[in-house]
């Protein structure tokens, strides 16, 4: 498969996207007051991750694009892995990641303190919020991880195109 030429633009697509899900997730946070949980938190990172490798392999030589492209694949996995783990919380009310060992040393990460608003966790993980068009907040997370991990392995895989 020969997806080559679109791989640039797709990335820098998927950064775009990653930091919609931040502004999103800032949104949800501060408009409608819901407190993020560590596992909230952790998902944020991992779509800044995303956003950062994607961009970074935007502007990296061409033949480093499969390389750029596999990372960014990794990170989404990773995301994806955190989001399946707040699911099985949420679905197990008894367990909980509140205010425990995670949030303190989530809250204590040099980002936390520099843009609390984006990083610092004060929510439970087992808080139910209102779906949005029916899918919880970490399903549609891992929806788009899904989305983002299979983009860029796509283009991973793909062979290049001699120039």
């Amino acid at each position: 498969m020969k997806i080559y030429p679109l791989s640039k633009p797709l990335l820098l697509l998927i950064a775009l996207a990653c930091t919609c899900m931040l502004a999103v997730g800032l949104y949800l946070q501060l408009q409608l007051e819901m407190l993020p949980c560590p596992l909230c938190i952790l998902q944020r990172y991992a779509f800044a991750a995303v956003a950062l490798i994607a961009l970074l392999t935007v502007v990296l030589p061409a033949r480093l694009t499969r390389i750029g492209a596999a990372l960014t694949s990794v990170a989404a996995l990773c995301g994806a892995g955190v989001a399946i783990r707040h699911l099985w919380v949420k679905a197990h009310p008894s367990v909980s990641c509140g205010i425990d060992p995670l949030e303190t040393s989530l809250n204590e990460i040099l980002t936390a303190r520099w843009f609390p608003s984006l990083f610092q966790a004060d929510g439970l993980c087992t808080t139910e919020y209102e779906p949005i068009l029916g899918l919880s907040i970490p399903s549609w997370a891992l929806l788009w991880f899904i989305v983002f991990a299979a983009l860029s392995a796509l283009i991973a895989l793909s062979r290049q195109s001699r120039a």
